[in-house]
């Protein structure tokens, strides 16, 4: 692969995340970078699977950098990555392990190798995919974190409604556990999406899918509110078309948010680690105790697959084993 190009500004290196003592998550550089220069063929598979696959641009991010890493790791051993061997995949998969990198990270640096090798046989690169018969690393489910109910109203009732942030706080808030959506998604719905005579809110998942997600009374009254006193007092021009502003008046931030989700949270006095997920995942969960059904979860939180969703009835089933173990006079 003679042909190389630079990818600054392309896609970022590989990076390790830790928590900031303000609660957000920022940014550390590994020891282990990616070279100066990426292959074209690595640029062309990302084009690829922008264009043909539709895939997300931060599942696209992670690809790049998890690509780069074998990459890297190919370079130091002076290989050329389009003649790698499954020997030479099992060492990259030890070198991770021996970083430290969990099972789940492991898998997914091989799910990123399938599909670069499985996309350069396509195109008659090379003549077969050395990824393709590797063992996925075996991984413990971990069932999902969710809030109780009595955490939710706290946790909704601390933003402070006589300000313009606290107005978008509580809506904020209120629309995450309305509807399930990822944080990802919820920072990108605009302000045109919300339909409040219809009762529903238009967001665009993975891949730029696009569904339309109902929302509960108190969130429609949580973002009129918002809309009405809270908004117009955080633009300024030029108007950017997202709904959630930060004081700047530019469109609120992943880290932002995460710092709105903590703060308040400690405030609530929840014990629970928190995530924006936690709240996508207590929708859920809450959904399913009440009797909602799995296909209508699945279609409300944007899984592709049934099998995503079906997680939570392992939720279900765990509280009953613990409920069962704390009461029954024989358990």
């Amino acid at each position: 692969m003679a042909q190389t190009h630079h990818y600054e500004g392309v896609l970022g290196t590989r990076q390790d995340t830790k928590e900031s003592s303000v609660g957000a998550r920022v940014e550390t550089h590994h020891a282990s970078q990616p070279p100066a220069k990426w292959p074209a063929d690595l640029l062309e598979f990302l084009d690829y699977v922008r264009v043909e696959k539709g895939l997300a641009p931060n599942t696209i991010a992670a690809y790049g950098r998890d690509l780069g890493e074998f990459l890297a790791y190919m370079d130091r051993l002076r290989r050329d990555d389009t003649k790698a061997t499954r020997e030479d995949l099992r060492k990259f998969f030890e070198h991770l392990y021996e970083r430290g990198l969990s099972g789940r990270s492991v898998a997914r640096h091989l799910a990123a190798l399938r599909h670069f090798y499985a996309y350069l046989n396509k195109v008659g690169r090379i003549g077969s995919n050395p990824a393709r018969e590797l063992d996925s690393p075996r991984i413990g489910q971990t069932l999902p974190k969710y809030l109780s109910c009595g955490d939710v109203e706290a946790l909704l009732a601390q933003p402070n409604l006589a300000t313009p942030l606290g107005l978008r706080d509580r809506a904020l808030l209120e629309l995450l556990y309305a509807t399930g959506m990822r944080v990802s998604e919820l920072l990108r719905v605009c302000w045109s999406d919300f339909e409040p005579n219809r009762g529903v809110i238009r967001c665009r998942g993975k891949g730029g899918k696009e569904r339309l997600i109902p929302v509960g009374k108190s969130a429609l009254q949580a973002i009129a509110a918002y809309l009405r006193a809270g908004r117009p007092q955080l633009v300024r021009p030029p108007d950017v078309p997202y709904l959630f502003l930060n004081r700047r008046g530019r469109a609120l931030t992943r880290v932002g948010f995460w710092k709105v989700l903590r703060s308040y949270a400690r405030a609530a006095g929840i014990r629970t680690p928190l995530s924006p997920h936690t709240l996508r995942h207590s929708f859920a969960t809450h959904l399913l105790e009440r009797g909602a059904d799995l296909r209508s979860i699945q279609i409300m939180l944007g899984h592709s697959n049934i099998s995503t969703t079906q997680i939570y009835t392992n939720v279900i089933k765990e509280r009953l084993r613990q409920v069962y173990q704390a009461h029954h006079p024989r358990a």
